[in-house]
């Protein structure tokens, strides 16, 4: 998305500022108002903002539009667990960004970085001698109670004695303008990746005041990421160039986009726990070429999932043996594994005494005054005064959300009380402090809404602490609920405003070695691999499905006769193919009880009725294409994304004189709209896709299908002797999409010959299975060979279909061997389908010799 310039005529500054005054109303009282000074005057922030802000006031909306229109179309989601409209929402976004001071970015920064060090410095201690415990400055009973303590690595240091290599500090400001620490987030903090997409969209909405407030750029600390994690794990990779990687749960994880975008943006491949293996105590991704080094893991996987072997033993989502490469110093973990314990609000209390006794120094940002209940002198202080307090769970396993007191009435006041005496330890109680108010533009006014920012420290690998200059701030729904992207909340930009140079830092690097532009052509993961060899077979199926269904059309809207053997050819195709369930009444026998079946089943898009038709597929694709956001360009992903909607709202449109249509005619309409999009998707696999080992397990998918499916038409064709009508014979080239060849080879001939020579034989007609078999031959000599390249090809003929026109044509014999080869193609098909996810995907050894076609 370009520079926005929406408007000619500059407005009077003044102007837009007193109109910004005038259309947001002050914060509550009791919260930090961000947008006014305590005079009711704007923060000078605020009024370098509206000095430029390059149109009027009402401007905002049209800006708020176009974001919207933006996060549409990069497809920026957020997965909701509970949202009644389905689990992934577009991400939300802001129009107006947060501002920050220099001033007071300066000490926002010095106190996060010194907490960063400390907070390392802690479990450096923990999981070494243990001397905090030893002196009582921390309680044993809190630490080693806490889940997130793994004992197993007690005595490991990780390369580099760095523990925590990126943190995450969630804090608020007081009604006094005091920055305050509310909690961190130490195992695998979220949410870099959307505070780049922030920028990227709010700082093209504003270019005028993003260059005038002098806002600090964000590049240079992924950057310090990517290198602190790459040098620790040189020792690693013994002299190569270390082989870095994003660990996801999953597309089913509520930040998955932005864990894809990251990976994307770093330059890393992003991977799940089965793709990953370990062997001899090291960590290796299983690739289509076979297993690969890695040697850095940035995870977002909690720990207690990464190792199912010594962790939970119910976790599908880690990778059996972790625990033992990492103790075997084989592999950086980012963050290192058994930080969770840290996360405990109950740390805070204690932050206070550990600064001054590792650092020799006082906390320079506060934490909230926090009690831990498993101290008895602690509860009786703070039971008295419970109201005025915030509840938390000191461990993860206690599965409930902060309680402020003050919104609890007497009688769940009283039963806290009660529940927080029965088991001490389990709870801790903070002061409450009330979220800030930051401006929101919505419905033409400023409203109010709590803030609060997420800040990020990065490790620079030699015990200093970079802080992101920005973050996430996230805002409640309404004025002074809850902050939590799950509950509805939204999102803003941040920018820290620096009164000294822009950093101009790029991630492209100056300098690249040898080795590493070797391996910038990484390796294909098995599973994205498969992903990009379904996306092809989801794809060629479409398509086949979309001629099928073109070709029903024509008969069933036909006012002759039809011909009873084309309707027994089409009703084994459609059933086949699944356009139909197994048990429709044939198209000769029940026409319209047919047609009604395969109608209904083009929008089924979970296959209720047995029937795996295009809604179906098109669903298929779509989650295929979730799977391989890192891989595809953003046009090609809409594409891929909307296909299936739009193919729905054309078959089931609210228009009324759409709903008037019949269905038969309806479907036609959606059809030739499917069929505009699935070119352009061929079009994208075809010429903007890289052609390496994925791109071409894409192509392979492609042409397999596409042998079963134009196989399968010919085998029913003459099973069913349709092929020897005028009708038949006609359809059979539609469905194989050449009856413009065949009309200006042999004009209007219908003759079988001609027929088989161009729809089996000629290896010129991409639809001709002699060409499917050249090209699917080609495609397999060009995959990473694992030793098994002629036993793959040995399940194909070894020259175009393997017979010539003479037996296919022969008058007493050609039926029969027409319908053999169909069958052995169909077959062969499946073998090789099956074949190479065992050799490419499987990474699992023959259990059977292969047996050649």
């Amino acid at each position: 998305m370009s520079s926005l310039q929406l408007f000619d005529d500059e407005p009077d500054p003044s102007v837009t500022a007193e109109a910004l005054l005038r259309r947001a109303r002050p914060a509550e009282a009791g919260h930090y108002d961000e947008l006014r000074e305590a005079d009711g005057s704007l923060r000078p922030a605020w009024q370098a903002f509206a000095r430029n802000l390059g149109g009027p006031l009402d401007d905002l909306t049209q800006r708020q539009d176009l974001l919207g229109r933006q996060i549409h179309e990069d497809g920026i989601t957020y997965n909701v667990y509970s949202s009644p409209d389905g689990m992934t929402r577009p991400w939300s976004l802001e129009v107006l960004p947060y501002l920050i001071s220099a001033d007071d970015w300066r000490a926002l920064e010095k106190g996060v970085a010194q907490r960063a060090h400390l907070l390392n410095q802690i479990a450096s201690d923990i999981y070494g001698d243990q001397s905090l415990l030893q002196q009582n400055l921390l309680p044993a009973a809190l630490i080693q109670g806490h889940p997130g303590y793994l004992r197993v690595l007690r005595g490991t240091q990780p390369r580099g004695g760095i523990y925590l290599h990126l943190m995450a500090f969630d804090m608020a400001r007081g009604p006094d303008g005091n920055w305050w620490v509310v909690s961190q987030r130490t195992q695998a903090p979220s949410g870099l990746g959307y505070v780049m997409q922030n920028r990227l969209i709010v700082s093209r909405l504003f270019p005028e005041a993003f260059r005038a407030l002098n806002v600090q750029h964000l590049a240079s600390g992924f950057r310090r990421l990517l290198d602190t994690v790459q040098m620790l794990a040189e020792p690693c990779a013994q002299g190569e160039s270390p082989r870095l990687a994003l660990l996801t749960p999953g597309p089913f994880n509520e930040t998955y986009f932005e864990q894809a975008y990251l990976a994307r943006y770093l330059g890393v491949p992003l991977v799940e726990g089965g793709d990953l293996i370990v062997r001899d105590e090291r960590l290796y991704l299983k690739t289509v070429q076979g297993l690969e080094p890695i040697h850095g893991l940035l995870r977002r996987l909690d720990d207690d999932f990464c190792d199912p072997l010594e962790l939970r033993s119910d976790s599908t989502l880690g990778v059996p043996g972790l625990m033992q490469a990492v103790r075997a110093g084989n592999v950086v973990m980012a963050n290192a594994l058994g930080t969770g314990f840290l996360e405990s609000p109950a740390i805070h209390g204690f932050l206070p005494a550990l600064s001054r006794h590792l650092l020799g120094e006082d906390l320079s940002l506060p934490s909230l005054p926090t009690w831990w209940c498993g101290e008895e002198a602690a509860w009786h202080e703070v039971e008295p005064n419970l109201e005025d307090q915030v509840i938390r769970a000191t461990y993860p396993n206690q599965h409930f959300d902060a309680v402020i007191g003050r919104s609890l009435s007497p009688e769940s006041l009283e039963n806290w009380h009660r529940r927080i005496a029965h088991n001490l330890e389990a709870h801790t109680v903070q002061t409450f402090v009330p979220y800030p108010q930051a401006p929101v533009w919505a419905q033409g006014q400023c409203t109010m809404r709590g803030a609060s920012l997420r800040v990020y420290a990065l490790a620079d690998g030699r015990g200093g602490w970079q802080v992101l200059p920005g973050g996430m701030t996230r805002i409640a729904t309404r004025d002074a609920g809850p902050v939590s992207m799950q509950l509805g909340g939204s999102s803003l930009d941040t920018w820290v405003m620096t009164d000294g140079p822009v950093d101009t830092f790029s991630m492209l690097k100056q300098s690249v070695k040898l080795d590493e532009l070797l391996q910038r052509q990484r390796p294909v993961a098995s599973r994205i691999g498969e992903n990009l060899f379904w996306m092809g077979r989801y794809t060629e199926r479409t398509e086949l499905q979309l001629r099928l269904m073109r070709g029903l059309a024509s008969v069933l809207s036909d006012d002759e006769d039809a011909d009873p053997d084309v309707g027994e050819a089409l009703t084994d195709l459609a059933i086949y193919n699944g356009l139909a369930p197994r048990e429709t009444p044939s198209l000769a026998k029940s026409p319209r009880v047919f047609e009604r079946a395969v109608v209904e089943a083009l929008a089924d898009r979970q296959a209720t009725q047995g029937a795996y038709s295009i809604a179906f597929n098109l669903t298929s694709l779509e989650r295929v294409a979730q799977a391989l956001r890192e891989r595809l360009s953003p046009e090609h992903w809409r594409l891929l994304r909307d296909m299936g909607s739009d193919f729905k709202d054309r078959l089931h449109g609210d228009d009324d004189a759409l709903a008037r249509l019949p269905d038969l005619f309806k479907a036609d309409m959606a059809l030739d709209n499917l069929a505009m999009q699935l070119a352009a998707v061929t079009g994208a696999q075809t010429d903007r896709m890289t052609r390496d080992a994925g791109w071409r397990l894409l192509t392979v998918g492609r042409l397999i299908e596409r042998l079963i499916g134009y196989a399968s038409f010919l085998k029913a064709f003459w099973l069913h002797h349709a092929v020897h009508s005028h009708k038949g014979f006609d359809l059979l080239l539609v469905l194989f999409d050449s009856t413009i060849t065949f009309r200006a080879r042999f004009q209007r001939r219908l003759e079988l010959p001609a027929l088989v020579a161009l729809l089996v034989l000629d290896e010129a007609n991409p639809r001709a299975l002699a060409c499917v078999l050249r090209r699917l031959r080609t495609e397999l000599g060009k995959l990473p060979d694992r030793g098994t390249r002629d036993d793959l090809l040995a399940l194909l003929p070894q020259e175009g279909v393997g017979m010539s026109l003479e037996e296919l044509c022969e008058p007493l014999l050609g039926e029969i061997a027409m319908l053999n080869l169909s069958q052995r193609l169909i077959e062969a098909g499946w073998r090789l389908s099956d074949e190479l996810g065992r050799i490419y995907f499987a990474h699992a050894e023959p259990n059977e010799q292969m047996v050649s076609a």
